[in-house]
C-alpha cells in the first residue's frame, strides 16, 4: 500500500480498501537519482507521476537553445507531458528530479481499465485536471498582469518551500526572467 497517495485521493473521492488495494496493483514505484530523466523529449511519455519524495521540474529547449521551465513537482505533486499522454506523440518535455526523488507511475496503458474497475478515479482525475488547468491560467495571467518583482513575490509568498530546494536560476526560468534580475530582486531582500 502507498499510504501518501491514498491519502491525497482521499481528500477529493473515497475509495474502498479493495479499490485502494487495487490501485496499488496498477502503480509502479520508481526512484530516481538527482538529475536523472523521469522523462526525455523525443519519448513517449509513459504515464502519470505522482511524486512521493524529491522535486522535479519539466521544461523544454526553446527555439533559442535555452531550457524553459513550464512545472515543477514536489511531494503529492502530479506531473507528466499530456500532450504526449493523450495524443500519443512523443514528448516535447524532459522531466528531471532536482534531487534524489520516489515517484509512483502509473502507467498510461492502465489508466482506461483501471478506470474501468474503479470509476472513482476519473472523477479523481478530472478533479487534479481542473485543479492544474486553474494553476496554468493563473499562472499566465501573472506572466501578463505582473510585474518580474510582483511575480517573484507573489510565487515566494504562495510557494515558500521552493526557495530553499529549486535552484534560483531554474526558478527564474519559470518566472520569465533572467538569473541575473533574480539576483537584483533577492539583492533587494524581498
Amino acid at each position: 500500500m502507498y499510504p501518501q497517495l491514498i491519502s491525497h485521493i482521499g481528500k477529493y473521492v473515497q475509495l474502498t480498501h479493495d479499490e485502494e488495494q487495487l490501485l496499488c496493483e496498477y502503480v509502479e514505484l520508481r526512484q530516481y537519482k538527482k538529475k536523472a530523466y523521469l522523462l526525455e523529449a523525443g519519448k513517449h511519455c509513459p504515464g502519470n507521476f505522482f511524486t512521493l519524495k524529491g522535486v522535479t521540474r519539466m521544461y523544454l529547449i526553446n527555439d533559442d537553445l535555452n531550457e524553459q521551465i513550464v512545472q515543477f513537482s514536489i511531494e503529492n505533486w502530479w506531473i507528466a507531458d499530456y500532450d504526449s499522454l493523450l495524443n500519443k506523440q512523443p514528448a516535447r518535455y524532459y522531466i528531471q528530479a532536482l534531487e534524489p526523488t520516489e515517484v509512483l507511475l502509473l502507467p498510461d496503458k492502465n489508466v482506461e481499465h483501471l478506470f474501468d474497475q474503479i470509476p472513482k478515479l476519473e472523477r479523481y482525475f478530472r478533479i487534479m485536471m481542473q485543479r492544474a488547468y486553474v494553476a496554468s491560467q493563473r499562472r499566465i495571467g501573472f506572466i501578463y498582469g505582473m510585474s518580474d518583482e510582483e511575480r517573484y513575490r507573489h510565487f515566494l509568498k504562495l510557494n515558500p518551500e521552493f526557495v530553499q530546494r529549486v535552484p534560483q536560476y531554474m526558478l527564474a526560468s519559470y518566472l520569465g526572467f533572467t538569473p541575473q534580475f533574480m539576483s537584483r530582486i533577492r539583492a533587494k531582500k524581498v
